[in-house]
C-alpha cells in the first residue's frame, strides 16, 4: 500500500513496532517498493511516531500495529485496553489537526473480530478486513464500515511472491477445476457489494460406524447446514442421521447469507443420491416448513450467471411459491 501510494507521487511514513527496520527492509526488496517517497520508522512509541509525522508532514502515517504502540504515560504494556484506547485516540488527533491519512493495522481475535476495546472500530472512519484462505493464497478484503462510501464493498486479491494481486474476475477462479460430473458440486451466485461472485460449493455424504456421524463444514455457517440437513429429512424423506456430512465453500470464501440454503440442499441430496448436478447454479433460503424463499439482488446474480454461460438453475421466483422437494425435483434429483 505503501509502494503504491508512493509511485503515486505521495510520501508516506510506515511506523513499524511488530518488526524491525532491516526486516521490513527485505519485504520491501522482495515486493517491488522502490518509491523514494517512503519513509520507515521502528518505535513503539507513539508520542515519537506522532512527532515525527508532524515534522514530515507525509500524506500518509501507516502504523503497524495499533496493539503494539503505546505511550509512556501508562503504566501497562502495550496491547492493553488502557494503551489502545490512548494510542489511537492520539494518532486519530493527529490525523484531524493535520490532515494526514492515518492507517492503523490491527490484530484480530480467534474469532475474527477486531482485539482491543470496541471503541476502536467506532472513532476511525474506515474499517477493513483481510481475510482469506492461506492454504491457496487468496485474500479478500472487506468494508465492514465506511464513513465516505458504501460498505460490504470487497476487493480479492492473491498472495503472490511479489506480494498481493488484484484478482480481476473471482467468478473463473473460483471455478477454476470445476469437476461437473461429479455429485455433490454446484454453483452459487454469492453477492458481495456491488458484485456477484460464483463460488462452489462442495457436499460430501458418506457412510460411517460411528455412533455419532461427523459433522465437517467450511466457509459456511455450521448451524444453517444441520437446519438444512433436518429440512432434508423432515420435507424431503432424505436422511442424513446416520451418515458423515462434510461441505465446504472452494476457495476459501465466507458464506453468510440465507441463499446458500438451497445449493446446500441440493449438492448434499446430490452426493446423497451419487448423481451430478452438471453445471447448475441455485440461490434460495430454506425454511423450516421445506418452502424456498427468494433472496435479494437477484438480477445481480442472473446476470453473473450469463455472463459465465450458466443457464441450469433453480431459485425461486416467477410469482409461483417454491418448495424443498419441488427444487429436488428440478434439479433431477
Amino acid at each position: 500500500m505503501a509502494g503504491g501510494l508512493g509511485n503515486l507521487g505521495s510520501s508516506v511514513v510506515v511506523a513499524s513496532a511488530e518488526e524491525s527496520a532491516h526486516q521490513v527492509a527485505m519485504r520491501a526488496g522482495r515486493i517491488g517498493v522502490t518509491a523514494e517517497g517512503v519513509d520507515l520508522v521502528s518505535d513503539d512509541d507513539v508520542d515519537a511516531i506522532v512527532t515525527l509525522a508532524r515534522e514530515a508532514e507525509p500524506a500518509a502515517l501507516i502504523v503497524d500495529s495499533i496493539q503494539t504502540v503505546g505511550v509512556s504515560e501508562i503504566p501497562s504494556a502495550p496491547g492493553g485496553v488502557a494503551q489502545v484506547r490512548e494510542s489511537a485516540a492520539r494518532l486519530i488527533r493527529l490525523a484531524k489537526t493535520t490532515g494526514i491519512v492515518v492507517v492503523l493495522v490491527g490484530h484480530v481475535t480467534k474469532e475474527g473480530g477486531l482485539a482491543g476495546p470496541k471503541i476502536l472500530e467506532h472513532v476511525v472512519d474506515v474499517v477493513l478486513y483481510l481475510e482469506g484462505d492461506p492454504d491457496r493464497g487468496f485474500r479478500v478484503l472487506r468494508s465492514h464500515k465506511n464513513r465516505f462510501g458504501a460498505t460490504h464493498v470487497s476487493g480479492m486479491f492473491d498472495m503472490q511472491g511479489d506480494g498481493l494481486v488484484e484478482v480481476d474476475d473471482p467468478s473463473k477462479l473460483f471455478l477454476d477445476g470445476w469437476e461437473t460430473k461429479v455429485p455433490g458440486t454446484i454453483v452459487y451466485p454469492a453477492v458481495e457489494g456491488r458484485r456477484s461472485v460464483l463460488v462452489e460449493i462442495q457436499a460430501l455424504v458418506a457412510p460411517t460406524n460411528q455412533a455419532q456421524p461427523r459433522r465437517s463444514v467450511r466457509g459456511l455457517d455450521s448451524a444453517r447446514v444441520n437446519q438444512v440437513i433436518a429440512v432434508l429429512d423432515r420435507h424431503a424423506g432424505i436422511q442424513l442421521g446416520d451418515k458423515e456430512v462434510y461441505v465446504n465453500v472452494v476457495g476459501g470464501w465466507r458464506l453468510d447469507e440465507p441463499g446458500c440454503d438451497l445449493p446446500v440442499a441440493l449438492a448434499l441430496a446430490s452426493s446423497a443420491a451419487d448423481q451430478p448436478l452438471g453445471r447448475m447454479a441455485a440461490w434460495g433460503e430454506v425454511g423450516l416448513a421445506g418452502e424456498v424463499r427468494s433472496v435479494p439482488f437477484e438480477t445481480r446474480r442472473v446476470e453473473e450467471l450469463n455472463r459465465m454461460g450458466l443457464e441450469a438453475r433453480v431459485a425461486p421466483g416467477g410469482g409461483e411459491p417454491l418448495r424443498l422437494v419441488d427444487a429436488l425435483r428440478r434439479a433431477g434429483l
